[in-house]
């Protein structure tokens, strides 16, 4: 008999597709009455494929052994309560580290140049009657970033490209890199014209982007969140941004996504994107690769790839 998993959300087809070839997998986003599928096949499932698992999913899943995750973010499972059930947990770090840095730079971009609104300009035919107007450049500016890990490395590379000056926040100085580290961030946001945000996720940074924080960027600032909505105090940073205290945010997450404060809509001073960090063929099909491999080594008895838990 197959090893019988569990998926709980559609995942990508090249992903399903391995799973399928694999293991006997049990979509429970399909069926009609989850509790009671949960409570027949329940004590089969051996393995999760995916993210979005809570302590409850956890507990009716006795003879869960490992949640392989999607994504390099592990905020939207409980690992409390997975450690507490002796169940492994990975995830897809890496292969989306370039995927993420160029949106990163190409969003920064977008908001220095006002690209999508110079797009606009054109096409409800403005420009006749006159030219958009100047904006600003990177070249020159400072960078800080919140969160120097894989990605905020490979940012910290391509902002280096683009004659940026980089410096960095974080838990720790990191000795082996060239950056200038502040160990306060309300003392970096004073110091750079750009912050960057690419930390994890969770209680530990909910708001660590705070309105203090938001203030000392100031009206000149540029804000950059590419990792969690919840890492800013989002109705101080639409303040900020509507009376001209901040100068501009570049946003790929939301607190409550997809839902997407109103106000927002309305700002000339933002760049807004659906949470597209890693959404290219090359790098999902790289992340489900991943998912699957990390499997494949449990049930082989060999070590995970890339183990959270």
């Amino acid at each position: 008999m197959t090893i019988e998993i569990l998926q709980t959300k559609k995942l990508l087809a090249s992903c399903e597709a391995a799973l399928a070839e694999r293991f006997t997998v049990h979509k429970l986003h399909e069926v009609q009455e989850p509790e009671r599928f949960l409570n027949e096949v329940g004590p089969r499932i051996r393995a999760h494929a995916g993210s979005d698992v809570n302590a409850d999913l956890i507990a009716k899943l006795p003879n869960l052994e490992i949640i392989a995750g999607f994504g390099v973010g592990t905020d939207n499972i409980d690992l409390a309560a997975a450690k507490a059930a002796g169940v492994r947990v990975t995830n897809t770090p890496d292969v989306l580290n370039d995927a993420v840095a160029e949106l990163t730079i190409g969003m920064m971009i977008a908001l220095a140049r006002r690209i999508p609104q110079a797009d606009q300009f054109v096409r409800a035919g403005k420009w006749p009657a006159g030219n958009m107007g100047l904006f600003t450049e990177l070249t020159g500016k400072t960078v800080g970033i919140l969160g120097l890990g894989r990605i905020g490395k490979e940012i910290a590379t391509r902002a280096q490209a683009m004659k940026m000056r980089v410096v960095y926040h974080g838990r720790k100085r990191q000795e082996k890199e060239p950056y200038v580290f502040y160990p306060d961030l309300l003392e970096m946001a004073r110091d750079i014209d750009w912050l960057v945000i690419i930390a994890p996720g969770g209680k530990g940074t909910n708001r660590i982007v705070s309105r203090e924080v938001l203030e000392a960027l100031g009206p000149k600032g540029m804000l950059v969140n590419v990792a969690r909505g919840p890492l800013i105090d989002e109705p101080a940073m639409i303040e900020l941004l509507s009376n001209g205290k901040l100068g501009g945010a570049a946003l790929d997450v939301f607190e409550n996504e997809p839902e997407v404060p109103e106000a927002l809509l309305k700002l000339e001073n933002v760049v807004l994107s659906p949470h597209q960090g890693s959404a290219t063929h090359q790098t999902r099909d790289a992340m489900g690769a991943l998912l699957v491999a990390n499997l494949d080594a449990h049930f082989a008895g060999e070590p995970l790839l890339s183990a959270v838990v």
